[in-house]
C-alpha cells in the first residue's frame, strides 16, 4: 500500500521497463477533471445507495416474517443463505446468461407470455444495463441482512412484546416502536459492512457487463482496473484507488459513530 501511494505521485506505466518520474499531484488533478472518474463515481455512490436500502428493507421484512415461523425456521435459514454460497463470478455468469438478449431466461418467459418474439438487450440498453447488476447484487446479498436482522430480532425479550400485546400495540406498532429501535445496532452494523462490500464491486459488473458499453456500468473499481491494467496507466490507478481508499475510512468512520450512539440509547 506504501509503495502503491509513492506510485500515485510518479508517472509510472506498465509499458516503462525502467524508470519513472515524480510528479506531484499531478494525477489527482488529471482524475478530477476526468469526466469518467466522476462518471463511475456517482454511479457507485447511485448503485451503493439503492443496492444497500433495498437489501435493508426487503431483509428487514423477511426477517421480521421468519421470527414468526417456529418450526421450520431452521429449514428457512438454510435457503436463505443459498445465495450466498455461490461465489461473486458464478452469480455474474449466472445472471448474465438471465438476462442475454438472444437466449437470456427473462426474454424468453416475456416470449411465453405475450406469444411475440422479445428480444430487450437488458446488458447494453440504458438503464437497463445498470439496473441489472443491481438486481444481481441484491439477490446474491439480500440474505445478509436477513441472517444479521434475524440474529436481532430473536435476541429481543419476548416479555416486551408480551407487554406491548396487554397494552392492545398492533403489529406494526410493535414492528416500528420496538423491532427496529431494539436491533438499530445490528442495523449499524449490516449497513456498515454492506455498504463497504458493494463499494469495492468489480466481480458482478465485470462479467456483466465489464463496464460498459460506452462507461455506461463503469464502477469505481472497473475503470480502477480499466486504468490500470487496460490502459497501462498504473500510477494513475494507484490514485483513483487511494481517493477511494479515502473516502471508505471516512465512510466507516461515520458509520461507526452512528453505532456507538445507538448502543449508548
Amino acid at each position: 500500500m506504501i509503495y502503491s501511494l509513492f506510485l500515485s505521485f510518479t508517472d509510472f506505466t506498465l509499458l516503462k521497463s525502467t524508470g519513472y518520474n515524480f510528479t506531484g499531484i499531478n494525477n489527482y488533478i488529471s482524475l478530477f477533471k476526468n469526466s469518467i472518474f466522476w462518471q463511475s463515481f456517482g454511479k457507485t455512490i447511485i448503485y451503493i445507495a439503492v443496492a444497500v436500502n433495498v437489501e435493508f428493507i426487503l431483509g428487514l421484512i423477511i426477517a421480521n416474517m421468519m421470527s414468526h415461523v417456529i418450526r421450520v425456521q431452521s429449514i428457512l435459514r438454510t435457503i436463505m443463505m443459498m445465495p450466498m454460497m455461490f461465489a461473486p463470478i458464478l452469480v455474474g455468469f449466472q445472471f448474465k446468461w438471465f438476462f442475454n438478449d438472444q437466449v437470456g431466461l427473462i426474454n424468453n418467459i416475456l416470449y411465453s407470455i405475450t406469444g411475440h418474439p422479445v428480444i430487450i438487450p437488458w446488458l447494453i440498453q440504458k438503464p437497463l444495463g445498470f439496473i441489472t447488476i443491481i438486481i444481481a447484487e441484491i439477490w446474491m446479498s439480500t440474505p445478509f441482512m436477513v441472517i444479521i436482522f434475524l440474529a436481532g430480532i430473536v435476541s429481543i425479550p419476548q416479555e416486551i412484546f408480551e407487554a406491548a400485546d396487554v397494552d392492545g400495540a398492533s403489529e406494526w406498532h410493535k414492528f416500528r416502536y420496538i423491532t427496529i429501535p431494539s436491533i438499530s445496532p445490528f442495523i449499524f452494523i449490516a449497513m456498515a459492512v454492506r455498504s463497504l462490500d458493494i463499494a469495492k464491486a468489480y466481480d458482478l459488473v465485470s462479467i456483466m457487463t465489464g463496464g460498459g458499453p460506452a462507461h455506461r456500468t463503469e464502477l469505481i473499481w472497473t475503470y480502477v482496473y480499466r486504468l490500470a491494467f487496460v490502459s497501462q496507466k498504473f500510477a494513475l490507478g494507484c490514485s483513483m484507488s487511494f481517493i477511494v481508499v479515502l473516502l471508505s475510512f471516512a465512510f466507516t468512520f461515520y458509520l461507526f459513530r452512528n453505532l456507538l450512539k445507538a448502543r449508548k440509547t
